[in-house]
Parts: C-alpha cells; sequence; structure tokens
C-alpha cells in the first residue's frame, strides 16, 4: 500500500471526477501514487490536469469505464442511482464511497482545518491555503475553486495542516474531525435537503460537535445564524470558541476596514493590540473572511503577524469575482454567487470598487428548489444593478418543478425597481450585452451555473 492511502482508494475510480469537489481529491491521491481513474460528462481544463498528473479521464459515463480491479468507486450526492457505472460497480460487489469519506480519509493524521457556511467557504480556505503556503508550512488543501496562484483546486502537502471546504448541503461536513473549525455563516439554504433553519442548526451543532477534543471553533459574531450557532455551542467540554466580526465583544474584533478600489485594508484587535493587514480583493464580506482565515491559523499556532502579511499575497480564486478580461473600456467579471446574501455582497463589493460606474448584471439562478424558496430575495438583491439581463434556471443535478422558472426572479426585480429583461437564449447574451455597455461600465456574469462561460464570449463581442 502506497504511503497517505487508505487501501480502499489505492485505485478509486471518481463517477463526476471533473467536479470541483471530486476533482480535488482525485488531484491530491494522484500525488500520493495512487491509480486514479474517473468519468466525467465532458472536456474540460480540470480533465487535463488530472491526466498531466497521471490520471485516466474518460469523457461521458459507460459501464465500461469502470476497470474490474478498481478499489472503490467514489461518488458526490449528484450521481443518481442509475448511473451505469454505478450500476456495474453493484454488479462487481465493489465498495461505493461517499466524496466527504474520501476526503475525511485522506485528513486522517492532519491537522485539519474545516471551513463551513452557507458563502464564503472557498474564498476563506483559499485564503488560508495560500497564506500557510507563503509561509513555507507546506499544507494540503482541497477547495471548491482553482486558486490564482497555484492554478489548483488541491494539492498533497509535505507538512501536517490540511485545509478544507466542507459542505453543509448534504450534511457530508459531519464526517470530518478536524483540529480547527470556521463557520462563517448558517443560513437557510438547500431546500432539497433541509426543510427548516431548525435542521439546519442542528446539523451545524454535530459539525461542531466533531471538532476534537481541545480544538477551536471559529466562528462570525456579526452573523445572526452563526451568533445563534454559538450559543447552542459555546461551554461544551473541550471545545475553545474564538468569535470574530466588527460585534463590540469579538475576540477578533474588526477595528476597520477601509475600500481601496479593487483591494481593502483591515485593522483587526487581536490579544488587545491592532493589527493592519491587505486584502488583495475588494469587499466588505471578503475582508472578513480574512478575518476568519487569520483567526484560524493563529488558533494552529501560527504567529499573527506573519500570517496577516501572508493573507495579502492572496489574490482570489476562479469566479469569485475573478477578472475576465476588458475591451472597449468595460470590464467584465465573474461571480460565483448563487445565494442572495452572496449576490448582495459581490453586487456592493462592485458598487464600492468602482463608484460612478454603471454595473450590468447577466444571472443565472441556480437550482429549481433554491428559485422556490429564495427567488424573491434573488430578485430584490439585483435591483443593486443598473441593468440585468436573466436567464432560465440552471437545473444542475435537479428536475424541473412545475410553475418555477426565472420569472420569479423577474418578477420580484421589477417589482423592487429594477431594469430587468429576460434572456432564455444563452447566445443571445453576448450582443445584447455589447449593445448596452458604455466605456467605464463593469459587466459581472453571476451564478453558479454554466454562466460563466459568457464572460469571454461578451468580451469578443465588445468593440476593440
Amino acid at each position: 500500500m502506497a504511503p497517505g492511502i487508505p487501501a480502499a482508494l489505492e485505485r478509486p475510480h471518481f463517477i463526476g471526477i471533473g467536479g470541483a469537489g471530486m476533482s480535488g481529491i482525485a488531484k491530491i491521491l494522484a500525488q500520493r501514487g495512487a491509480e486514479v481513474a474517473g468519468s466525467d460528462a465532458k472536456e474540460s481544463a480540470t480533465a487535463e490536469a488530472l491526466r498531466a498528473l497521471g490520471a485516466t479521464v474518460h469523457i461521458g459515463h459507460a459501464a465500461g469505464h469502470l476497470a474490474d480491479d478498481a478499489s472503490c468507486v467514489v461518488v458526490s450526492s449528484a450521481i443518481r442511482a442509475d448511473n451505469p457505472e454505478l450500476v456495474r460497480a453493484a454488479e462487481l460487489s465493489l465498495p461505493v464511497v461517499h466524496r466527504a469519506d474520501a476526503l475525511a480519509a485522506l485528513m486522517d493524521g492532519a491537522r485539519a482545518v474545516a471551513v463551513a457556511g452557507t458563502h464564503g467557504k472557498t474564498t476563506t480556505s483559499s485564503m488560508l491555503a495560500v497564506a500557510l503556503s507563503g509561509l513555507g508550512t507546506e499544507p494540503s488543501y482541497a477547495i471548491g475553486g482553482d486558486l490564482d496562484g497555484p492554478g489548483t483546486n488541491a494539492a498533497h502537502g509535505g507538512g501536517d495542516i490540511f485545509v478544507a471546504e466542507a459542505d453543509e448541503s448534504d450534511r457530508s461536513f459531519q464526517k470530518y474531525a478536524p483540529q480547527v473549525a470556521i463557520v462563517l455563516n448558517v443560513e437557510l439554504d438547500h431546500h432539497a435537503n433541509y426543510a427548516s433553519m431548525d435542521e439546519i442548526y442542528e446539523s451545524f451543532e454535530t459539525f461542531a460537535g466533531k471538532i476534537v477534543p481541545g480544538g477551536t471553533l471559529v466562528v462570525s459574531a456579526d452573523q445572526q445564524g452563526a451568533v445563534e450557532l454559538t450559543r447552542r455551542v459555546r461551554g461544551r467540554d473541550g471545545l475553545q470558541v474564538v468569535t470574530y466580526g466588527e460585534a463590540e465583544g469579538a475576540d477578533v474584533r474588526v477595528h476597520k476596514i477601509t475600500p481601496r478600489g479593487l483591494t481593502s485594508e483591515v485593522t483587526v484587535v487581536l490579544g488587545g493590540k491592532y493589527l493592519t493587514f491587505a486584502v488583495s480583493v475588494p469587499g466588505r464580506h471578503y475582508a472578513l473572511n480574512a478575518v476568519a482565515a487569520l483567526a484560524a491559523g493563529v488558533a494552529l499556532g501560527v504567529p499573527a503577524h506573519n500570517l496577516a502579511s501572508a493573507i495579502g499575497t492572496y489574490t482570489g480564486v476562479k469566479r469569485r469575482l475573478q477578472l475576465k478580461g476588458e475591451a472597449a473600456g468595460v470590464q467584465v467579471i465573474d461571480s460565483y454567487a448563487h445565494h442572495p446574501t452572496e449576490m448582495a455582497a459581490d453586487l456592493e463589493a462592485m458598487r464600492g470598487a468602482a463608484a460612478g460606474s454603471r454595473l450590468l448584471v447577466v444571472f443565472q439562478p441556480h437550482l429549481y428548489s433554491r428559485t422556490q424558496e429564495l427567488g424573491t430575495e434573488m430578485g430584490q438583491a439585483l435591483a443593486l444593478a443598473d441593468a440585468s439581463l436573466v436567464l432560465d434556471v440552471y437545473p444542475a443535478r435537479e428536475d424541473p418543478i412545475p410553475g418555477i422558472t426565472s420569472e420569479l426572479v423577474i418578477e420580484a426585480a421589477k417589482a423592487a425597481g429594477a431594469d430587468v429583461t429576460a434572456v432564455h437564449d444563452p447566445a443571445r447574451v453576448p450582443a445584447a450585452v455589447a449593445g448596452m455597455a458604455k466605456p467605464g461600465d463593469l459587466v459581472l456574469t453571476m451564478g453558479a451555473g454554466d454562466v460563466t462561460d459568457l464572460g469571454p464570449r461578451i468580451l469578443d463581442h465588445l468593440p476593440n
């Protein structure tokens, strides 16, 4: 058995290997020496990156892609029972391992940091991974987006720290046993799996309960759901709770956030001393994410001053207010925001970063269930833009829900006074945006689906 590889994961086959979470685990296993194989629906840069690491990646799903001598089949919650490779796994009596169990196995024995919350996980875990790497600690990390610097979402490091996103959507984050856990916010989302805020709280309480004895929960002192979670878990034996934020009583208190164009400067009070550092991405919410990463690193024993300086080297992650390019004086920026809170935060960040410019948004609602529950709030968030084009709902893993369309978002946006237009054919978007945009404008493609593909096409349609 290769060092650092559980026996069941020596020859894993990943169904949906190109996904953000799945590909990270596959990359780490390949770097550790496992014989990695898998399949994905389409070719991608991720598939090529996996092949470069020695993995076998098939395009399309077929029973024949699964080797008879595979040690296991790794799946996410998005893989359906009738997937031909999953059916074949049952015929071969191969173990089926959930993505979260595979990640938990990779983190075993490491000083793990698990980053949780309804939104902000990718940015915060990325900031911490980049900072720790810059300080020479050689962390391993598995993140839901490609970092600008390393250009990858995962790496096997030689150090003893492992930074990972902890996905609450299907309760799989309850499988981890971190030394440090970060909870950025607790809000109602993932409506196919959670029926109420009480269920959300119970899930996060269980996650906090998995922190190893003597470990630390780093949690927001500002966000209502996080404050309630703190109330529920504070005082548990063996659990250290460190709060961060702008609230007066926060353990790591934000004294001031100063916007500086597409960056900001943050001053915190930590241990009775003031500490100022730069954050190289725009917006108050990203500044607060940086403070969460700082608090987590300090809980690991990293000197605060060194860590703060290293956080300033973080330059972003793909799809998190990522500048795609500029043409004809128009900047095109990509945002992964798909929950109303995220949408509003990114739109406000863009407003603050480019005062006086018009903000044009191309928004794609993500999931029928989320649109059903939060479509009104999505539309209200779009009122922060000068004008918006709204695409049809991106279904991802879901089947349509009768009567649930992007019209819910559009109607709410119009009721909030927004200038919004429905566009049912994405191919029409680049020309439509080119006809609207003027020099100095910002164009934001927003959503967790394939709306991201439109950024380069919009740039191509803008005059040179």
